[in-house]
């Protein structure tokens, strides 16, 4: 554990011993290592990720020497996998590697089982037919699984899995639970006890903006029928009658506290988000439900009971310029509210674990602990089968997307992307693939394309001509600065999933290399 610590140094400071756990206890499988799928996993690997295995069927080529460097010219006429394999095992000795040299379209249609051993699924350049059929067989599985492709100047990301709880959603931007809309007794007690009108100047600076307004907040409500400062008047007469307060203009506390005034506005309350989770479905438990649902329905009784409407609080507080003996009082009054909300909720879960018929220990002490602490902040992503999306897109959002300027390329790329492989499977290769073909396979996508569009429902959408020449251009080709461009996105949200840390993207990734444009599309 302490080479660990060394070793996983930085990123440990971002997903914690709890995440880099995770994510030594995950099995990747990833399918091809073109430049798309070994810079994905190069990234995981570097990272600590428990075990690969590399699932290719095709040999060296001088022509890879061009784009992937986990082969070099010792590779040429070897297998794929095994080589890639090897170099990625040289990257981190710790993470144990394996190949399987077999084409993964073969072990699709003939050995579905097989996936069934791995955490999570990496498809890289699959054709759509092979997607799709992964796709049903990783769901039926309850297997998560990311595809990822690389083509010429553009590529996409997708998510597949029914269902991904967020606990640690770590948004960049979220309020301090400090409560100052409504503090609770011990906090009203502590503010009570420090007088605003001291004359020390010392203890006047020093009173924690916190205590400033709880007390200020007080007072308005007493002379505002109860009410704290909603409006936009209300609220900058407000900060007056805290710029009021002061005795210099140098005393920083009352100007965090004018800063911060806006959070005594904040409604009482849960958020729409997290009323959504707590109505969910899901929330009624047997016991078949996950950890995640348990803890749903304990938070919900906690909410409607002993919350008083309001989620547990988190129990910590920012920084602030105070006194040292007002901060730390401040800092165990949030503490004690802290756990003995966490003690109410832990008792519900133990009360539902037994009631479905578990074991009540079975959801541990921290598990329920992270979960209080970032109750405000829970997520549910859910994600259509990539067939439904592809037979039944969002038709108001894709037409939409096809006539909004700044979403026509992605959008038209996504479309163009599954053309290719329409015109492959026809012809047997990628369009521009020889020179000499150009013009009429610029005239076969074109129609190709035209037709899903029609398919789709969008009669009468077209899309760039330029667009689609760029396409045959391409004639199929896997870039390495695009495929290494792909590979760590798809890494960042493999490592999302496993972690369950930060939230993954719903939607479709497209990466627009003509433009710089990077996109999701909501289909």
């Amino acid at each position: 554990m302490a080479e660990n610590k060394n070793k996983y140094d930085r990123q440990l400071r971002i997903w914690g011993e709890q995440g880099q756990s995770a994510l030594e206890k995950a099995s990747i499988c990833l399918l091809n290592c073109g430049p798309t799928g070994s810079e994905t996993l190069k990234n995981l690997v570097l990272g600590g990720i428990g075990s690969i295995t590399v699932v290719d069927g095709s040999k060296v080529e001088e022509g890879d020497l061009g784009n992937n460097f986990m082969v070099d010219g010792r590779s040429i006429g070897q297998s794929k996998a095994k080589c890639v394999c090897a170099f990625l095992q040289e990257l981190n000795d710790a993470v144990k590697a394996k190949f399987v040299e077999e084409y993964p379209e073969a072990l699709i249609e003939t050995n579905p089982s097989f996936f069934n051993q791995f955490t999570l699924i990496i498809a890289t350049q699959l054709q759509e037919n092979s997607m799709l059929k992964l796709d049903r067989i990783c769901r039926q599985a309850n297997i998560m699984l990311i595809v990822a492709r690389s083509y010429g100047l553009t590529g996409f990301v997708r998510i597949s899995l029914k269902e991904h709880d967020v606990i640690e959603s770590k948004p960049d931007h979220f309020l301090d639970d400090l409560r100052l809309h409504n503090p609770w007794p011990e906090l009203k007690q502590f503010a009570e006890t420090i007088d605003l009108n001291v004359t020390d100047p010392v203890v006047h600076k020093h009173t924690p903006y916190v205590v400033i307004l709880v007390k200020i907040a007080e007072e308005w409500a007493n002379t505002h029928n109860g009410c704290l400062p909603l409006t936009r008047e209300e609220k900058r007469e407000f900060k007056e009658l805290l710029k009021s307060k002061m005795l210099s203009l140098d005393e920083d506390n009352y100007k965090e506290a004018i800063e911060a005034s806006f959070k005594v506005s904040t409604p009482r309350g849960i958020s729409s988000n997290l009323q959504q989770i707590i109505n969910d479905s899901r929330a009624e438990v047997d016991s078949a439900s996950p950890d995640f649902w348990v803890l749903v329905a304990a938070l919900k009784e906690f909410i409607k009971n002993e919350g008083d409407g309001e989620a547990p609080l988190e129990g910590s507080i920012p920084d602030m310029t105070s006194l040292t003996e007002y901060y730390i009082s401040l800092q165990k009054i949030y503490q004690a509210k802290a756990e003995a909300d966490f003690l109410s909720i832990e008792q519900r879960v133990r009360t539902i674990l037994k009631k479905i018929g578990r074991d009540p220990p079975s959801i541990s002490k921290a598990t329920i602990k992270s979960f209080c602490r970032n109750a405000r902040k829970l997520t549910v992503c859910r994600y259509r089968l990539i067939e439904d999306e592809f037979n039944s897109p969002i038709l108001p959002e894709f037409q939409k997307y096809l006539t909004d300027e700044d979403y026509s390329v992605a959008v038209g790329f996504y479309i163009l992307l599954r053309a290719v492989d329409r015109f492959a499977s026809i012809y047997n290769r990628f369009p521009g693939l020889f020179d000499g073909e150009m013009d009429e396979d610029i005239s076969r996508l074109k129609t190709i394309a035209f037709g899903m569009l029609s398919d789709l429902g969008c009669n009468g959408s077209t899309l760039s001509e330029d667009l689609i020449n760029e396409m045959c251009r391409f004639g199929g080709a896997e870039l390495h600065a695009v495929a290494a461009f792909i590979g760590g996105i798809a890494s960042q949200e493999v490592i999302k999933l496993i972690t369950k840390q930060f939230v993954p993207m719903c939607g479709t990734f497209i990466f627009n290399g003509v433009d710089h444009k990077s996109q999701l599309l909501a289909l």
